[in-house]
């Protein structure tokens, strides 16, 4: 098939676009040249942001995609570019986030709103741009997948709701709150309950997911979740990246109010956010990964490439201040 990606040189967009070249799929991928990852030279390339996608319309048009896979509309806008600038009548595969249900938004706020695991049909959010206030690095203030959603299923597309995605290539280096420590010489680690189940999938079994989801097009119309079917608590999942470096750590439970930013998620959280993956299994076969082997590999890669942020005094600091306010 000939399949145009949008975005698809980074991370998830990078390990779907390097699945399909693999599977013999002809692939364009329309990006803004800035990465230009050497295991996608196979692909063509289109150089263009997303906002100027109207002047590359004939190019679009003269490769004749057979399928689109939109991997990074982040906003309203985003999505709109899109739609007005592919073709209509083929199918798409759009990336969204479980953030979208209503559970995410008790996650953030401390309240338990909804009941697990969530399926496809859960409420969703009625507060919507959650970080209008403070985004995140990378993250626009009207971020919102919900309106990214509306946009592309007007038009059919799948949709594919993505848990915390881990993995080679990941900058955002999720294991970093343990490595870094690790890394450090730290043993003991402060934490609170670690009770958080935040369901969580490998890049590549997003990837798999994805293009069974193209080439699979039964699923055009539908919204489906896509995570590891185990989901071990955050404090399972650090011991777990311990494992993998070979370190002996104690996880010393503390009063939460003191915990350094980094080790929020440790908290005891009354909302978890684990997802209900029985539809993607019966549409998409995606299979069961090894969870285990699927952690190292993430960690290595992030042991090899240093992605965390640099460990320093007043990381020290923070953290034996909270080691000094230990329960029991």
């Amino acid at each position: 098939m000939r399949i145009l990606v949008l975005g698809g040189t980074s991370f998830i967009g990078r390990a779907i676009s390097r699945l399909l070249i693999a599977r013999g799929h002809d692939v364009a991928i329309c990006h803004r040249g800035q990465t230009e990852p050497g295991d996608l030279t196979q692909a063509r390339h289109i150089h263009t942001d997303r906002a100027n996608l109207g002047a590359f319309r004939d190019e679009i048009a003269s490769f004749r995609p057979e399928a689109i896979v939109d991997t990074y509309s982040l906003t309203k806008h985003d999505a709109e570019i899109a739609v007005e600038n592919v073709p209509l009548d083929v199918p798409a595969v759009v990336l969204s986030s479980q953030d979208v249900y209503e559970a995410f938004d008790g996650f953030l706020n401390g309240h338990s709103v909804a009941s697990l695991p969530l399926r496809e049909d859960a409420a969703l959010r009625t507060r919507r741009h959650l970080y209008r206030n403070a985004p995140p690095a990378g993250v626009p203030a009207d971020y919102e997948k919900i309106d990214v959603e509306a946009i592309w299923s007007e038009r059919g597309a799948c949709i594919l709701r993505l848990p915390m995605v881990y993995g080679p290539g990941d900058h955002q280096c999720r294991e970093g709150f343990v490595i870094r420590r690790l890394a450090a010489g730290r043993g003991l680690i402060p934490v609170g309950s670690g009770n958080l189940l935040w369901s969580r999938a490998h890049v590549d079994d997003v990837a798999v997911a994805a293009v069974a989801a193209i080439e699979e097009q039964s699923t055009q119309g539908a919204a489906i979740n896509i995570a590891e079917p185990a989901t071990p608590s955050i404090r399972q999942w650090m011991m777990q990246i311990a494992s993998v470096m070979e370190a002996e750590i104690e996880l010393v439970q503390v009063a939460e109010s003191v915990l350094p930013p980094d080790l929020t998620l440790t908290k005891s959280h009354q909302q978890h956010v684990l997802a209900d993956t029985r539809l993607a299994e019966k549409r998409l076969l995606v299979l069961n990964s090894d969870y285990e082997e699927r952690v190292r590999q993430a960690v290595t890669w992030h042991l090899r490439h240093k992605t965390w942020v640099p460990w320093s005094e007043n990381d020290t600091a923070a953290d034996e201040f909270a080691l000094g306010h230990a329960l029991g």
